[in-house]
C-alpha cells in the first residue's frame, strides 16, 4: 500500500498547476496578436435587407369566386406571397466588385433578400456604383447610385439600401 503524500507537497503541487494554468490563460488574453482590419486600408461594407417585387401580378376575384368563399374569407384580390430574387452589383473605380442574384428568404420565398459584402479598398478617392434590380425586368436596373467618396486609412463606409428613401444611401 502507498503511502499519500505530504500536505505540503500536494499543496504546492496545486499551486504549480494553478499557475501553469493561470499563465496558459494570460498568455492567450494578450498574444498571438490580431489584425482584425489591416491598417493601412478602407472598408466598404454592402448590407441590406431587400424584399423584391412578388412573383406574378394580383388578381381581382369574380363576383361568382367571392359567392362560393365563406363570408369571412372573402377578399377582393387574390395575390402570390412568393418575391422575386434580388439583383445586386456594386462597382468600385470601374471594376465590378460584387455581383450576385439574392433569393427571398422565407419557407414561402416571401421574406426579404438578405445581403451583407465586405470590400476592403486602399485610402483615398473612390466611384462607387451601386445597381439593385427587384422587378422581372430583364436588362436595366430599378435602381442606380452613384458617388464618389474619400476614404482614409481605416474607415468604413456603409451602403444600405431603403425603397421609400429613395434607394442606396451611403454612410461614413
Amino acid at each position: 500500500m502507498r503511502k499519500p503524500l505530504p500536505t505540503a507537497v500536494r499543496y504546492l503541487g496545486q499551486t504549480v498547476v494553478y499557475l501553469l494554468f493561470a499563465g496558459f490563460i494570460g498568455y492567450f488574453a494578450s498574444a498571438p496578436s490580431y489584425t482584425h482590419f489591416p491598417p493601412d486600408m478602407a472598408l466598404i461594407k454592402l448590407s441590406l435587407a431587400h424584399g423584391a417585387k412578388r412573383v406574378g401580378g394580383c388578381r381581382r376575384f369574380t363576383q361568382a369566386e367571392l359567392q362560393k368563399m365563406a363570408p369571412n374569407m372573402r377578399r377582393p384580390m387574390d395575390c402570390p406571397r412568393q418575391r422575386l430574387p434580388v439583383y445586386i452589383e456594386l462597382e468600385i473605380d470601374g471594376e465590378t466588385r460584387y455581383r450576385d442574384t439574392v433569393a427571398p428568404t422565407g419557407i414561402s420565398g416571401d421574406g426579404p433578400s438578405r445581403i451583407y459584402q465586405r470590400v476592403m479598398v486602399s485610402p483615398g478617392p473612390h466611384a462607387v456604383v451601386a445597381r439593385l434590380r427587384d422587378s422581372d425586368r430583364r436588362d436595366g436596373f430599378d435602381y442606380v447610385k452613384t458617388a464618389t467618396i474619400n476614404l482614409v486609412a481605416r474607415q468604413s463606409l456603409a451602403i444600405d439600401f431603403r425603397s421609400e428613401m429613395g434607394g442606396f444611401l451611403f454612410r461614413e
